[in-house]
């Protein structure tokens, strides 16, 4: 077998092993605040992807191999590029002792002396820094179950705990391969399109290697997605819940599912009495399956989410260019006022696509949440690499690549992270946007174009 595929797919394997050296490089020896060589090897990464996909093909299964490959190289590391998985442990740890981690907060016990509250206390505060230990967790109940899961394998070493966390995340992906391979079928797509997701550089370094549980709820919320397409909407408002219970965002996807379920052959119900008694209980019940799991949650950390659109400023766009003119017209900095009243511009687009926008079918609504969450994350204050998974997950099963554009200028946000600390360059900023925004612009035209030209 091994010299068959040698054979066949000799490149592919060629370029997986130039790949691998280039992630254990990533993973072993670079140092954040080395930008130069951060961005120079991640876009040599992105190079060898295209090819390897490009080549690889046609072999499914070799593709699902070297995806699982380059993440396993990861497994014993300590995260190089991000410091959320030492709150990660100090939550699972806390959990394990029967402590609830969204009364207090990591500082509160190490200024009152508590050290023994959790192992290693001081070092994993020392690691997750003051701004992360000073404010209470944001993270929901799946996720913290999953901290738990993973201290409990990884008992009192750092290194073990994050290889646990490490391989939850793995077998998310894994199974992202699988049911995403199962729903490009049944929508009549490539299925080799799940690598744009599954051997892109950019899941593979932010989720397996910084340890980010985007990639666990994306695993639901695909899971979710294919459930509805072949009818089990029961099962597929439960996985959609828990997706909500690991992150937040799935929350904004909630609308986009209204005229999925309020249509029959390609008609609103609303226009067909008759037969909104037999889809419009579907959507309720779909609904409330949901809702009922987020109320089990709410109060815990609602406030807590509320300070990233108050406080917390990194990787934004269209903020960015609010705060000068703030800085212009006013003289000083506009986030406290600007940033509760953005989550309204987000709210009226995300409505404006689901009611004026024909998203019947799955295609078009899958498509109507990678325009929706991308219009929230252009709106943000603060947008983290790892932000971007979302997009590019959903945009596989639908014809827009310009998620996979910004999978790569995303990485252009590290260079906030030098030497000498924080200090972000609102350059880089601009150009990743300005190339994001553009493709996306250029793309739109295009796929008219061709819509004109096979109609």
């Amino acid at each position: 077998m091994i010299a068959r595929l040698w054979k066949y797919q000799k490149l592919p394997l060629l370029l997986s092993f130039a790949s691998l050296l280039l992630y254990y490089y990533f993973g072993n020896i670079l140092v954040r605040s080395d930008f130069n060589v951060l961005i120079s090897l991640y876009s040599v990464l992105f190079l060898l992807f295209y090819f390897i996909l490009k080549k690889g093909k046609s072999d499914f299964w070799l593709l699902a191999g070297i995806a699982i490959l380059f993440r396993l190289i990861f497994l014993p590391l300590i995260p190089n590029l991000s410091q959320d998985f030492y709150r990660f442990i100090w939550d699972g740890r806390m959990l394990t002792q029967g402590l609830n981690p969204y009364l207090t907060t990591p500082q509160s016990y190490i200024e009152a002396g508590h050290f023994s509250i959790v192992a290693q206390s001081q070092e994993l505060y020392a690691g997750m820094g003051e701004l992360n230990g000073s404010h209470y967790t944001n993270y929901p109940p799946l996720n913290q179950v999953c901290f738990a899961i993973a201290s409990l394998l990884g008992g009192k070493s750092i290194v073990g705990v994050a290889t646990a966390l490490r391989i939850i995340i793995i077998l998310a992906d894994i199974g992202i391969i699988i049911i995403g391979k199962r729903l490009l079928q049944h929508l009549g797509l490539p299925i080799h399109t799940i690598f744009l997701y599954a051997l892109n550089p950019f899941i593979i370094i932010e989720m397996t290697g910084n340890l980010h549980f985007e990639t666990v709820m994306l695993f639901f919320v695909v899971w979710s997605l294919y459930l509805l397409a072949k009818g089990k909407w029961i099962w597929s408002a439960v996985l959609f819940a828990f997706s909500i219970s690991l992150k937040l965002l799935p929350l904004l996807l909630l609308p986009f599912f209204l005229q999925y379920f309020l249509s029959q052959n390609g008609k609103m119900v609303w226009y067909r009495f008759r037969q909104s008694f037999k889809n419009l209980p579907k959507l309720v019940y779909f609904y409330l399956v949901v809702l009922g799991v987020i109320a089990l949650f709410a109060d815990n950390f609602g406030t807590t989410i509320g300070l990233w659109f108050k406080n917390f400023e990194f990787n934004a766009s269209i903020y960015y260019l609010i705060r000068w003119y703030g800085y212009q017209t006013i003289g000083w900095n506009i986030i406290a006022d600007v940033g509760p009243k953005l989550p309204i511009y987000v709210l009226a687009i995300i409505l404006l696509l689901t009611f004026f926008r024909n998203n019947k079918k799955m295609i078009p609504m899958v498509t109507a949440m990678v325009l929706g969450i991308s219009a929230y994350f252009l709106l943000s204050t603060t947008v983290h690499p790892w932000y971007v998974a979302t997009p590019l997950i959903l945009c596989v099963f639908t014809r827009y690549r310009f998620p996979l554009v910004w999978s790569f200028t995303i990485m252009l946000s590290y260079n906030a992270y030098g030497p000498t600390g924080f200090d972000e360059n609102l350059g880089f900023v601009a150009l990743e946007y300005s190339i994001v925004i553009g493709y996306f612009v250029w793309e739109i035209f295009a796929l008219d174009r061709t819509k004109k030209i096979t109609s």
